[in-house]
């Protein structure tokens, strides 16, 4: 069977998709908007500085596209931060192994506390997520953990390290119905000097791990880049094309895509690359134009004002409510987060300015149906 690996080396080098965003006319981008069903290279297209003088028909199209495919629904979520330890010196991280901040681990105990906490807020999907630290952090450990919270939610997702696909469906066992992963570059050269030390140095063990997880029957998958890292047009395509491919090659598994940009954090880290708002807005339109069925997550990263914006222009997903340290809910967090949030916006409040956009804020959008047959039996 082909891999993602191989599919994009052979078919998209990086040579190739320089010169396709270089040579893209206004003349073309009026061409793929006026096409039904989007191919790889139309999406390029949309993403190249041709495509920024046509933002509002973008946008246009990408709000169309939305409502045809999601109604005026917004699914809320909420991360969970168990555990900070981590082996890995990412240099753009929080986490950093190098960094010196105090760090904490989570009992399951003390995880169920966290959890009943979010729980009283009224949400029903909560995120898992941990630093790379196996001996500490194991996948039997966020199995213990997620079965503890499983009963209190519809949905326990994880975004932690890279596991195998044996592992991927012990955790399904467990309770975990989704996951996500941020190959946060597709530039192996750039991603190697990023990860320098620990188990998250392997780029194509990471990048083939949302593969794994669809093969080990995951109900819903989740990629993206952190913008800022490479140039904008080839991490912006590359998270595009990766879940296109997966949406063919696993189509009874909901991909989604994540589209986080640098935010400032725990150390220093030059941020050579950065996005501005109205590439931001390019690539969200350009998303939802070229994925019509895909979710579309913008997390507290960003601003109340840019969420709010983006909200009509196909985003599906957002976080409310949020932590981004160990505790910080019904536990006290002593420890500093993996990265400064911009909107710190409750549950309720997040809940008042969707339903002021005119859309529906959605609680509770899955229900485990093997769960549901054992409470009725």
């Amino acid at each position: 069977m082909e891999t993602f690996t191989s599919f994009l080396n052979a078919q998209w080098p990086r040579e190739k998709r320089a010169e396709l965003a270089a040579r893209a006319t206004s003349d073309d981008v009026l061409a793929v908007l006026s096409r039904e069903h989007l191919r790889p290279q139309d999406f390029m297209v949309l993403l190249s500085p041709a495509a920024a003088p046509h933002l509002e028909a973008m946008a246009r199209r990408a709000q169309e596209t939305a409502l045809r495919f999601f109604g005026r629904s917004v699914n809320l979520f909420t991360p969970l931060y168990v555990s900070d330890f981590c082996t890995n010196q990412c240099r753009y991280c929080g986490f950093n192994a190098k960094n010196t901040q105090p760090r904490r681990h989570l009992t399951p105990d003390e995880a169920l506390v966290e959890g009943r906490a979010i729980a009283d807020m009224g949400l029903k999907h909560v995120l898992l997520l941990t630093g790379d630290a196996r001996k500490l952090s194991s996948p039997e450990y966020i199995g213990d953990v997620a079965a503890r919270l499983k009963p209190l939610f519809a949905s326990v997702g994880i975004e932690v390290y890279s596991m195998t696909e044996e592992e991927y469906r012990y955790l399904i066992t467990r309770g975990v119905d989704s996951m996500t992963m941020f190959q946060e570059t597709y530039n192996k050269e750039l991603y190697e000097w990023l990860h320098p030390v620990g188990p998250k140095h392997d780029y194509g063990f990471r990048l083939e791990a949302p593969s794994r997880a669809c093969a080990a029957g995951m109900r819903s998958v989740g990629v993206g880049a952190l913008l800022g890292l490479d140039e904008f047009i080839h991490d912006a395509f590359c998270t595009g094309l990766h879940a296109w491919w997966l949406q063919r090659t696993y189509p009874g598994v909901d991909i989604a895509l994540s589209v986080p940009r640098m935010c400032p954090h725990e150390g220093s880290f030059e941020v050579r690359h950065a996005v501005d708002d109205r590439q931001f807005v390019q690539y969200v339109t350009a998303l939802r134009c070229f994925m019509p069925r895909a979710g579309i997550t913008v997390s507290s990263r960003e601003s109340a004002f840019m969420r709010d914006h983006l909200i009509p222009l196909g985003v599906t997903r957002v976080s409310a409510g949020v932590s981004t340290a160990v505790g910080g809910r019904a536990l006290e967090a002593d420890n500093s987060g993996q990265f400064e949030i911009t909107d710190h916006r409750s549950v309720q409040e997040m809940i008042d300015a969707i339903t002021a956009l005119g859309y529906q804020p959605v609680i509770k959008d899955w229900e485990d149906c093997e769960a549901c047959a054992g409470a009725t039996a």
